[in-house]
């Protein structure tokens, strides 16, 4: 029998703040993109998947691919002016899934400890405890599903 998450069964509230994007600026970091992430976004952008890779992605160890980052760690895709993110209707699963990471789950103090930098953690709807499983795995380092 698995352990239950320590925040069963009730689940989790969150909601997305129009604005805020603190998850999308600030300190470096890797937001993996899997090949078939990466030819919907080439598509909304108007691109082929090769050119969207060289413009956008980033290698990272020998199967993986990120977005790339501005100077200031912002994401690339996020309008510096409206705080509006580029490719919002085909963004990737990792972005999707925020706040539902494995590392922010892993007890209620990282939990509380995230919700002090995000302004929509613990309020608006809430996700049941299978909810955030599937988003949490949804999560968890996505490989390049499709080789190169």
């Amino acid at each position: 029998m698995s352990k239950k998450p320590w925040y069963a069964p009730r689940g989790l509230r969150f909601a997305c703040r129009p604005g805020c994007a603190h998850c999308c600026r600030g300190e470096p970091g890797v937001v993996y993109v899997t090949r078939s992430e990466r030819r919907r976004m080439a598509g909304h952008l108007g691109l082929e998947e090769d050119e969207f890779r060289r413009r956008h992605c980033r290698r990272v160890g020998l199967n993986r691919w990120s977005l790339r980052e501005r100077v200031d760690g912002d994401c690339v895709f996020l309008d510096p002016h409206s705080g509006r993110c580029g490719v919002y209707q085909v963004r990737p699963s990792q972005c999707r899934s925020y706040p539902f990471w494995p590392s922010i789950l892993a007890d209620q103090g990282s939990w509380e400890g995230e919700k002090l930098n995000c302004p929509g953690i613990g309020r608006g709807r809430l996700f049941t405890p299978g909810e955030i499983r599937r988003l949490s795995r949804s999560a968890d380092g996505a490989t390049d599903d499709e080789g190169w």
